[in-house]
């Protein structure tokens, strides 16, 4: 059913007759009869009586006038709701972020947004893994995805992501203060796999997955609860990787060392192709990553020379 066409029958009942009803819209008066009509074949139903100069509605015209005026109604609210959204007083946006880079970078990228645009909703999603974070926007659930860069193999259709680089971090080994005593600085990837390690389960891994032989490691524990890791960390069950810059504003009482080679890891966001939401835009703004690569491709991104072994189970101490 023509919108319009639902505006003009509306327009007829506040103003008694198709000529003043023509006037206030500004149409040719057998223009709107037309229409009318055409209303009516659609509806398969007379909507109006002619009484002398003025037109009636018929019980059926009756039965149609509340509903009619409710979908002007909430049309009305849909356009409304649009511009707020046109002008980020309203909408939401989601997005799914691995769990350090939910812990760093993007509370701080989280607050300026909102600082900017308080009216609309974010909703981070932890998918779990740099992979489930592609999987969530290739499959529309989030529209901006927050990961390590470049982008692993998410089959055929994934190699159509695009990507925007934030930058790179570099990925230290924090330690309890007894046990980095012990070590040399920077410490050689090669010593690892005799420090016992603290692991978060699915995202802890993927640090130094492309660079180490991660089947000789040797893990004290394994958590899926971030704060408890650190928590451990801190009274010396073992050491973990993170970010250097997520260690040094959440960890106290501990080490950071370098690892030689030096580990560092690029991050940024990803998205489908196509126009993004005025929110996912203006998000991209804070975060002052504005140029749009290339489609991505299905490469790994090994950041330093150590080589890697063949799987097995790891060690546990």
């Amino acid at each position: 059913m023509d919108l319009r066409l639902v505006e003009y029958f509306v327009a007829v009942i506040d103003h008694g007759s198709v000529t003043k009803a023509a006037q206030s819209l500004y149409i040719a008066q057998p223009s709107l009869s037309q229409a009318i009509r055409s209303l009516e074949r659609q509806l398969g139903v007379q909507l109006f009586r002619r009484t002398g100069r003025q037109l009636v509605l018929t019980p059926d015209g009756e039965a149609f006038a509340t509903p009619a005026r409710r979908i002007l109604r909430d049309v009305e609210r849909a356009r409304s709701a649009a511009r707020d959204v046109l002008a980020l007083s309203s909408g939401q946006l989601d997005i799914a972020a691995l769990a350090t880079l939910a812990a760093y970078p993007l509370p701080e990228l989280a607050g300026e947004f909102h600082q900017r645009h308080p009216g609309v909703l974010l909703n981070v999603i932890d998918p779990g893994g740099s992979a489930r974070v592609v999987d969530e926007v290739r499959r529309g659930r989030a529209e901006l995805g927050l990961t390590t860069l470049p982008l692993h193999s998410t089959g055929p259709r994934g190699s159509s992501l695009r990507t925007r680089e934030l930058h790179t971090q570099e990925i230290v080994l924090v330690l309890p203060p007894e046990l980095a005593a012990q070590l040399p600085d920077p410490v050689p990837l090669s010593a690892v796999a005799g420090i016992p390690l603290v692991l978060e389960l699915g995202d802890t891994l993927s640090l130094v997955d492309d660079v180490l032989d991660t089947s000789a490691l040797t893990v004290a524990v394994e958590s899926a609860n971030r704060q408890s890791i650190w928590d451990l960390v801190a009274h010396g069950a073992g050491a973990t990787f993170l970010p250097r810059s997520l260690a040094e504003r959440e960890l106290q009482g501990v080490v950071l060392r370098s690892t030689t080679p030096e580990l560092r890891r690029s991050i940024g966001f990803v998205h489908r192709p196509g126009p993004l939401s005025p929110a996912a835009e203006a998000f991209l703004a804070v975060a002052g990553v504005s140029a749009e690569s290339a489609p991505s491709a299905a490469t790994p991104a090994p950041q330093a020379t150590e080589q890697r072994g063949r799987r097995a189970p790891r060690n546990r101490g």
